[in-house]
C-alpha cells in the first residue's frame, strides 16, 4: 500500500521531480502507522514516535498526534492536536465563546478546553474517522491532509481572534504569521500534558475563514 506522491501537497521546501504514480489498491484499505509515516514524509513534515507508539508532528505552538484506537469494525483513526498556549482560568468564558464560533462555522477540527490542576486552560482539537471496515485510499489521504491544514488554520485564527498577533510578533521578531514544523521534537517522548485519550467535557461549537477548513452549511 503506497501513496501517490503527485497527490500530496508540499508544506515547504523545494519541490522534487514528480515520480510516477504508485499503483493504487482496487478496493478499500485499512490505514496503519506506516501509511501515515509515508504521507508525512511526502508532505515534508517532521515527526517522531512517542513512547506509546503514536506518531506526533510538533509545531511551534502545538503538536498533532496521529493515533489508531479500537479493534476490528470499531477501529478508529484519530488526529488530535494539543495547543500549547496556556490561558488563565479567568479567560475560559472568552475561550469558550471563541471556540464555539469556530465549531459552529467549520466541520473540523472540533475544539474544546482542558483545565489543568494548576488552573491553566489549554485547547485541544480532534477529528476521527472510522476505518475498521476499510476506507478508500484517496479519501483517507485527502481527509488527513485537510485535517492537518485545518489544525494549522485554527491556531492562526485563534491568534487573530484573541488579539495575540502583536505578542507573537514581538516574541518571534516579526514572524507571527509563520508556522514552523519540527519545533520541540525532543519534548514529545513524554507526551502532552493532557492525556491523549481523555474525552473532554468542555466542548464548543468551530470556525475558519480560509485554507482547507471546510465550513458547515447553515
Amino acid at each position: 500500500m503506497s501513496v501517490d506522491p503527485s497527490s500530496i501537497p508540499s508544506f515547504g521546501g523545494q519541490q522534487q521531480p514528480q515520480q510516477p504514480a504508485a499503483k493504487k489498491p482496487l478496493g478499500p484499505i485499512k490505514p496503519d502507522a506506516d501509511l501515515v509515516k509515508q504521507l508525512l514524509d511526502q508532505m515534508k513534515l517532521k515527526y517522531v514516535v512517542d513512547k506509546e507508539g503514536d506518531l506526533v508532528a510538533p509545531w511551534e505552538n502545538f503538536r498533532t498526534y496521529f493515533m489508531f484506537r479500537g479493534e476490528k469494525a470499531q477501529r478508529i483513526f484519530s488526529v488530535r492536536t494539543f495547543y500549547d498556549r496556556k490561558h488563565d482560568i479567568e479567560e475560559k468564558p472568552r475561550l469558550l465563546e471563541v471556540i464555539n464560533e469556530w465549531n459552529r462555522r467549520t466541520l473540523w477540527p472540533k475544539v474544546y478546553t482542558h483545565t489543568h490542576d494548576d488552573g491553566t486552560v489549554r485547547l485541544i482539537g480532534e477529528i476521527q474517522m472510522l476505518i475498521g471496515t476499510g476506507v478508500a485510499l484517496d479519501h483517507y489521504v485527502s481527509s488527513t491532509v485537510s485535517w492537518i491544514r485545518a489544525s494549522i488554520e485554527f491556531d492562526k485564527w485563534l491568534v487573530q481572534e484573541l488579539g495575540l498577533a502583536q505578542d507573537a510578533d514581538e516574541a518571534e521578531g516579526g514572524g507571527a504569521g509563520e508556522v514552523t514544523n519540527g519545533a520541540d521534537v525532543s519534548d514529545t517522548e513524554v507526551g502532552p500534558t493532557a492525556a491523549k485519550d481523555d474525552t473532554a467535557t468542555d466542548t464548543g461549537d468551530v470556525s475558519g475563514e480560509e485554507g482547507d477548513t471546510p465550513r458547515r452549511d447553515g
